[in-house]
């Protein structure tokens, strides 16, 4: 087993712990810190992949996301600390068998696949490719995210500003 393998494994698994981790814990705050070993795994897969300038974006734009992200959650969300969930113990034991059993069958379909010959080109100018293919033939829905990002963010201000007016009311 590689070096390069051995890293995929230890940072695929740790992007579907984070992964898990974010869909079964009960608090915004410990959500977001899943959230954040999810997206450094991911930026670690990046690297493994030579796509540096990707890693490098994964950690910068996504940085912002979970900061945005954490303020959403703050904001919009009800805080009721008193509620406790009890663990279904059938319900992990084959969600954690069902995660094992994909592991296994995508490891033994993948391990000895040829992909035929590696492509040069790939790590040669890297962000001007990626550049080139951003603003030539993506840019429209390059444009369209950027806008539904912006009409999100209003919208949470929007939001967190009616409770505001409903509270100072209601006093």
């Amino acid at each position: 087993m590689s070096g390069e393998l051995l890293a995929f494994f230890i940072l695929a698994l740790v992007a579907i712990v984070g992964g898990v981790l974010l869909l079964n814990l009960t608090k915004v705050v410990h959500m977001v810190v899943a959230l954040v070993f999810t997206f450094l795994a991911l930026a670690g897969l990046y690297v493994t992949l030579s796509a540096e300038f990707v890693a490098v974006v994964q950690v910068l734009v996504y940085s912002g996301a979970i900061t945005i992200i954490m303020l959403f959650g703050i904001m919009l969300t009800k805080h009721d600390d008193d509620e406790v969930r009890r663990p279904h113990s059938w319900k992990t034991i084959f969600v954690t068998l069902g995660i094992i059993g994909f592991f296994l069958v995508m490891y033994f379909s993948i391990n000895d696949l040829q992909l035929g010959e590696q492509a040069t080109t790939l790590h040669e100018n890297n962000v001007m490719q990626i550049g080139t293919e951003l603003y030539s033939k993506y840019i429209i829905p390059f444009e369209l995210t950027s806008v539904l990002l912006l009409v999100a963010l209003i919208g949470a201000i929007i939001l967190s500003k009616k409770d505001d007016k409903e509270d100072e009311v209601n006093e």
